[in-house]
């Protein structure tokens, strides 16, 4: 079993820091029990269980550091580790950016756990299998998925008396649904901490029924058009959007975030005053740890408000150079909804285009944040209210500065990969030309 408990995680800890002759020793410990099933055209084809543990030291004599890891933990696997890391830590150049690790810290207890999640058998997964082939089949639709489910915990402990400790549950699935005639596509992707919030045969039903409606598009002309772009979509762009967020790149003018002739943005106007971005480790809805791999405490924290920068990321090094308090990277981003549905917007809208999700996304510009890629598995064109008809895939060329500050309505908020992010009526998003993928 690769799941350990707080106090057998500090025993080994403990036992490894014991053998540590170096200037600072720092241990990681981590751990996991994962299942999986995949299945495609209809059938399942693979399915697995992995058990994995991992323990990680490095060791620093002033500014030079050696990292070594190993998977046993006796005794002599654990003295023979550090030893190794320290032999490493001799022979490494020194590190000009070197920090010293952080003392004890207090940290916010996770809510990341449920033990519903850590007891997902085998059988339950080729139920969730089973739910999307069986409906594929009676729709003539062909079905490709893969749930992949996890109970992990991760520790750190130091020589300066820093020790942390968490345990988290996951479950991803994702979907593709492509009709028979290969002319439609549909997909769908739902991840939870708690799989009791997870219904396979709901998520199925919206890729069977986006494959069945996406069937023979329709070429248009590419163009700037009203946009929904649902959650998956306009998440893609404003991850890509949070990668700026760096103070540093910001300083040393490199990024959207650095300021015309010197400085950064920061406090500056730069989206439509309804854009609120903010992370947020208790958020109940996408959990993550409280604490990062440098052992700082992680809180919620604003990014922007009411379209304003109210922070920039600050590693431990930069914020030191910069002579303010460190701001850690977001493990979420949730950014601030509507009320509107997706029925909604698309009533709402007399002429649009309604985007399941992104794909092949690349930046062209990282100044103005301008970014590439194609539409994917149900792009539908809208009119007087209505969906109309299914429409070939675009490649786009936007940037998610442009677009929030194009916004008409933001929706409802929905859950995808570990985000809160709300559908998004915009207009004017740049489609530059046709692609005959489905």
């Amino acid at each position: 079993m690769a799941i350990y408990t707080e106090q057998e995680a500090r025993k080994i800890m403990e036992k490894a820091l014991s053998f540590s002759t170096a200037d600072i020793c720092e241990v990681n410990l981590s751990g996991s029990e994962s299942g999986n099933i995949r299945y495609a055209r209809n059938s399942v084809s693979t399915a697995g269980h992995q058990s994995n543990q991992n323990l990680v030291i490095q060791s620093s004599y002033g500014k030079k550091s050696g990292t070594a890891t190993i998977d046993e933990f006796d005794d002599a696997s654990l003295e023979k580790v550090v030893k190794r890391a320290e032999e490493l830590a001799m022979l490494s150049p020194e590190n000009s950016e070197f920090m010293e690790p952080l003392g004890p810290q207090m940290y916010d207890e996770a809510i990341t756990y449920v033990d519903a999640t850590a007891k997902i058998t085998p059988d339950y997964r080729a139920e969730v299998a089973k739910s999307s082939i069986v409906p594929a089949k009676e729709k003539e639709v062909t079905a490709a998925g893969f749930l992949d489910d996890s109970n992990d915990f991760s520790a750190m402990m130091n020589s300066k008396g820093l020790f942390a400790y968490n345990k988290s549950t996951n479950v991803d699935f994702t979907v593709t649904m492509r009709s028979n005639d290969g002319t439609g596509s549909g997909w769908v992707s739902r991840d939870y901490n708690d799989i009791t919030k997870f219904d396979s045969l709901e998520a199925s039903k919206v890729a069977i029924d986006k494959a069945v409606m996406s069937m023979e598009a329709k070429a248009i002309e590419p163009g700037k058009y009203t946009v929904i772009l649902e959650p998956a979509a306009a998440g893609d762009l404003i991850r890509n959007m949070s990668r700026s967020l760096s103070a540093r790149t910001a300083d040393e003018g490199r990024s959207f975030m650095s300021k015309e002739g010197g400085g950064t943005k920061m406090g500056e106007k730069i989206v439509d005053e309804r854009v609120n971005l903010w992370s947020d480790p208790l958020n109940e809805e996408v959990p993550t740890g409280t604490w990062n791999g440098a052992g700082q405490a992680l809180k919620k924290t604003s990014w922007l408000e009411n379209g304003v920068v109210k922070n920039l990321v600050y590693d431990r090094f930069w914020a030191q150079e910069k002579g303010v308090e460190p701001v850690p990277s977001p493990r979420n981003l949730i950014m601030g909804g509507g009320d509107a549905t997706l029925e909604d917007l698309i009533k709402s809208t007399k002429k649009g285009i309604l985007v399941t999700r992104l794909w092949y996304i690349r930046s062209v510009d990282p100044q103005t944040l301008l970014y590439t890629g194609l539409t994917r598995d149900g792009t539908f064109y809208i009119e007087n209210g209505k969906i109309k008809y299914p429409v070939k895939n675009f490649r786009f060329n936007e940037s998610p500065i442009i677009m929030l500050n194009n916004l008409e309505t933001l929706g409802k908020q929905v859950r995808i990969n570990g985000n809160l992010i709300p559908y998004m009526k915009v207009r004017d998003f740049t489609f530059s030309s046709l692609s005959d993928a489905v």
